[in-house]
């Protein structure tokens, strides 16, 4: 049985696109995105796939991503802190060449505390441009 979800509606109307760089805007959550394959840039219905980056110092807000997962690779960087659980309990230290995977709806805060930027190359199950966050300010003095 096919997944109706993912036959195209109108095969003869469909084609591969390029999509060449585009300009960046830093989410809600404080990392830097560029968009390539989005709704927008494409009229993608189920991915969206950029790059993220983390500026040298900085950290993210605390936050979650209610309905979709999130699948990065860091590319560039020397190392960056991923906290994440309900009360930020757990902390994974990624470095390039390392994959991450953020579930839906975990709560998490990633930290750059390096002179270098971080740079990741990301996936996620939310064809938007501006993903669906859910800021928890109630969690961001947790991390250090």
């Amino acid at each position: 049985m096919k997944n109706e979800a993912t036959q195209p509606k109108n095969p003869h109307v469909l084609t591969a696109k390029v999509v060449r760089g585009s300009g960046s805007h830093v989410a809600e959550q404080g990392s830097v995105y560029r968009s390539g394959v989005s709704a927008e840039s494409v009229g993608s219905t189920m991915l969206w796939l950029g790059t993220i980056s983390l500026p040298a110092g900085r950290r993210t807000r605390a936050h979650r991503h209610e309905g979709h997962e999130t699948a990065l690779l860091m590319t560039a960087g020397r190392e960056i802190e991923i906290w994440s659980g309900s009360e930020l309990e757990q902390c994974e230290l990624v470095h390039a060449g390392d994959y991450l995977f953020i579930p839906a709806g975990v709560p998490h805060v990633a930290v750059n505390h390096s002179t270098e930027n971080a740079e990741f190359l990301g996936a996620r199950n939310d064809p938007a441009a501006n993903e669906s966050v859910v800021l928890m300010p109630e969690l961001d003095n947790i991390v250090p």
